[in-house]
């Protein structure tokens, strides 16, 4: 893919479940590729906020990332449930922090567009 990952990089996700909320395909396709290539097992991913929250209601999850708009629909809804459940998550954006739902402010994001080195250490971030 990209840059080579320094040794140890993937261990805290390789067997990790990831739910992935995001809306646009290729993006998704991507961001699942990434995490199944760090051993993550991907749950979703769901391009909307109700199938977010079914799969949350049905799967098992060890962390998310969610992109903060779903054509429009903003992910507080699933982000909230994911910090009531303490099920660690991160955002994607392309608007850094000032694009982050309020009360978010302090939640790890994935600035968009991004490389999987930058994946990699946001999901290690989230999952240390």
């Amino acid at each position: 893919m990209t840059d080579a990952e320094p040794a140890g990089a993937d261990e805290g996700v390789a067997g990790k479940r990831i739910l992935v909320v995001e809306d646009e395909m290729i993006i998704a396709m991507l961001i699942e590729d990434i995490l199944t290539d760090m051993g993550a097992t991907v749950v979703g991913p769901a391009a909307r906020v109700a199938r977010a929250m079914d799969l949350l209601g049905t799967e098992d999850v060890d962390a998310a990332l969610l992109d903060v708009n779903l054509a429009g629909e903003t992910t507080t809804a699933v982000a909230e449930e994911l910090r009531r459940r303490g099920i660690p998550f991160a955002f994607a954006t392309g608007y850094g922090v000032s694009g982050l739902p309020a009360g978010f402010s302090g939640q790890p994001f994935l600035q968009k567009p991004f490389q999987e080195r930058d994946l990699s250490q946001v999901m290690a971030q989230v999952l240390a």
